[in-house]
């Protein structure tokens, strides 16, 4: 083993250790259900996977409250975060919270509920969905793009929220 590094055992415990030692964006993810009522979560796993034909992902875990909501919807929302959306990141990753209370989050045009002030929103039609152990993976194409001119976004690392510089 290579100086310096700790071994950990239980796999589990080791990979969450492991991947809060790696920098993530944060984001909020939101669906509607079949009333028109707005779910979400904050979620730091949301990337590009194609861009022809324009695909991301997120994974949601199963024990989320707002799983079954994501498990069926057929459009979602994603809003990426600045850093001064951290505690509406706390607000979307509590579970019980009033996460669609007031402030903070407006409509597109397509009805997506979305992060004000975000440094930008992709609005997706659900493509496909994946078993992923305790996680399923969502693949959306991207139907819809809004961006911000600049900022700094919000970052997540070894369980806090840090910030970088504004991009130039």
């Amino acid at each position: 083993m290579t100086e310096g590094l700790k071994e950990v055992v239980e796999t589990a415990g080791g990979l969450r250790e492991a991947m809060a030692r790696f920098p993530t964006g944060v984001a909020i993810a939101t669906v509607r259900d079949e009333r028109g009522l707005p779910h979400g979560l904050t979620v730091s796993s949301f990337c590009s996977v194609s861009l022809d034909p324009p695909l991301v992902l997120l994974c949601v875990a199963r024990s989320a409250q707002c799983f079954p909501v994501f498990a069926r919807a057929s459009e979602f929302a994603v809003s990426v975060l600045r850093e001064h959306h951290a505690e509406l990141a706390a607000r979307f990753a509590t579970a019980g919270a009033e996460k669609f209370g007031p402030g903070g989050l407006g409509r597109t045009a397509r009805g997506g509920v979305v992060v004000d002030d975000a440094l930008a929103v992709v609005e997706c039609l659900v493509e496909q969905r994946h078993d992923a152990g305790d996680h399923v993976i969502v693949v959306g194409r991207v139907v819809g793009t809004h961006l911000t001119e600049s900022g700094a976004p919000a970052v997540y690392f070894n369980r806090r929220f840090a910030a970088l510089g504004p991009a130039s």
